[in-house]
């Protein structure tokens, strides 16, 4: 008697198809250009820091560093995936997701200072709050009437959109395909918080990376993860107006 078939329909950890190679040299060549991009809008700015320079050149420098990204993500989707966002990097959300917003805040009010609690202990001033929150509260400081919304639409819109399509859908995917979904999580969490450059923030961002991704396997969508991240970014902005 035959064997019956196995189901073609995948688990919600099932991962993409595209390769480690394929991610990481897109990933790789998008985030190069897009940098430089960047840091000629900055240099058009005048301000020799991005936060000095305003919410609406923060917003042009982010608009053209994550062009290039989304294009390269949807040029490797053709060439080695389905040419699917959906299918080939889990970007689509159920109303289940909507979990993600309270789990973002916990992580933001909770987790994080759970991680940066014993180290400020060890450490004094080197992990301080103030410190941690300095990149957040310089951008808030030189963001007034409409450059309010234009940082917000950034923060907390923007940059959890692109970041979990690529770090979540293009990355991890392909790296937990090939190494095991903890390993994937684990090294594309520490990726996102390195990739940062802000040495005091990286045992913070790694925490968030984690809880995002374990978010995007135990899922197999980008929506929960999507969710928690604008979430954990809004919570942030909102502490620092407050501070």
């Amino acid at each position: 008697m035959p064997k019956p078939a196995r189901s073609a329909v995948a688990t919600p950890s099932a991962p993409g198809g595209i390769s480690i190679r394929d991610a990481a040299l897109t990933w790789l060549a998008a985030w190069f250009v897009g940098n430089v991009l960047s840091s000629v809008v900055l240099s058009s700015s005048g301000a020799d820091k991005l936060a000095e320079a305003g919410p609406w050149w923060l917003a042009a420098s982010q608009l053209v560093a994550w062009t290039p990204l989304v294009a390269a993500i949807v040029f490797v989707s053709r060439r080695s995936g389905t040419g699917s966002l959906v299918r080939d990097f889990g970007l689509r959300a159920r109303p289940l997701d909507l979990v993600g917003l309270p789990l973002g805040v916990v992580t933001q009010m909770v987790f994080v200072k759970a991680v940066y609690y014993p180290l400020n202990e060890i450490w004094q001033g080197t992990f301080s709050t103030s410190k941690i929150e300095k990149p957040a509260r310089d951008l808030w400081q030189h963001a007034h009437g409409a450059g309010l919304v234009a940082l917000v639409m950034v923060v907390a819109i923007g940059a959890p959109l692109v970041e979990e399509l690529t770090y979540r859908g293009l990355l991890q995917r392909s790296f937990t395909r090939c190494t095991g979904a903890i390993t994937g999580v684990v090294f594309v969490a520490m990726w996102f918080a390195l990739i940062h450059f802000q040495p005091v923030s990286i045992p913070g961002l790694f925490v968030v990376g984690l809880v995002l991704g374990v978010c995007t396997h135990r899922t197999g969508r980008l929506g929960m993860a999507i969710a928690a991240h604008m979430a954990f970014n809004a919570t942030g902005l909102i502490l620092v107006a407050n501070s």
